[in-house]
């Protein structure tokens, strides 16, 4: 009896090691499929910004490694012209986001107040808005105004949708403070603006900078808004897209490089920045 309830409790276990088994495998096979497939398009990319190119548009036939192109990444001036044009609309954006959106941000956390459910229902909304209806409503708003596009309508387009990613991120942040700190600094006789600046803010500064980074990266990037509201300005988006029709320099794969690769920089500081935080 005691080896027939043996074998009968063997197999149970045996069968469950049967269907644990294949899933061990296949879960890390599919993550390893995701990451290749947003990684392979990168790598990609920087491959071919070594590639020896005799005409001056890229193909995908290797010719041979070279890195001329790095030493003339800005050589086509309207290229140049287009990258600066998204660095400044990025970095106008975010600064503005952030001057918005955090405070925002601290309101929706920790105060009720009858705006609130407004304010949450507008950030869902722009959050959820296809671009396409947010690029049209805006191009309709400005026509209505009689604003002239460019890059001021481009900032403001920017801002528009920029304000409600910042202001979720920071806000998850402040609701995982407790209050109870700003009030110990209260109690030790610091005013509120010191509590804010010396206990609140730092606590505060890596959802800060994580919504100051999402907020630059979709400026960066974005192609269909600012499509709309862009008039004869070109951002570095826009420019691609118009050099397909003709064939893309190897100066755009360059120029892609180097933001991924300080993009990845960034992260990496800010990543080291938040466990100095935690500590």
């Amino acid at each position: 009896m005691t080896a027939v309830a043996g074998m009968l409790e063997r197999r149970p276990l045996e069968a469950k090691a049967s269907r644990v088994r294949p899933a061990r495998f296949l879960l890390p096979a599919y993550v390893w499929l995701v990451i290749a497939y947003t990684v392979v398009p990168i790598a990609v990319m920087v491959a071919y910004s070594f590639n020896q190119t005799p005409s001056g548009k890229t193909t995908f036939a290797w010719q041979g490694f070279t890195t001329t192109w790095y030493a003339q990444v800005f050589a086509i001036s309207d290229l140049t012209s287009a990258l600066e044009h998204s660095f400044e609309i990025a970095t106008g954006s975010t600064i503005i986001s952030l001057l918005l959106g955090v405070p925002l941000a601290l309101a929706l956390a920790r105060y009720r107040w009858r705006g609130g459910v407004v304010a949450d229902s507008v950030i869902f909304i722009d959050i959820a808005a296809p671009s396409v209806v947010v690029g049209a409503s805006l191009l309709s708003f400005f026509i209505t105004l009689n604003i002239a596009r460019g890059l001021g309508t481009i900032l403001i387009a920017h801002v528009a949708f920029n304000v409600a990613f910042v202001t979720v991120v920071v806000r998850a942040r402040a609701l995982g403070l407790d209050p109870a700190i700003e009030k110990a600094a209260s109690d030790l006789g610091a005013s509120p603006w010191t509590a804010f600046r010396t206990v609140t803010l730092p606590l505060l500064l890596p959802g800060i900078i994580s919504g100051g980074l999402l907020a630059f990266a979709m400026s960066i990037d974005d192609f269909i808004i600012t499509q709309f509201v862009a008039g004869p300005k070109l951002t570095f988006p826009l420019w691609i897209y118009g050099a397909v029709k003709t064939g893309i320099p190897p100066q755009v794969f360059v120029m892609g490089t180097m933001i991924f690769f300080g993009g990845v920089l960034i992260a990496i500081a800010n990543t080291i920045l938040q466990r100095r935080t935690q500590l």
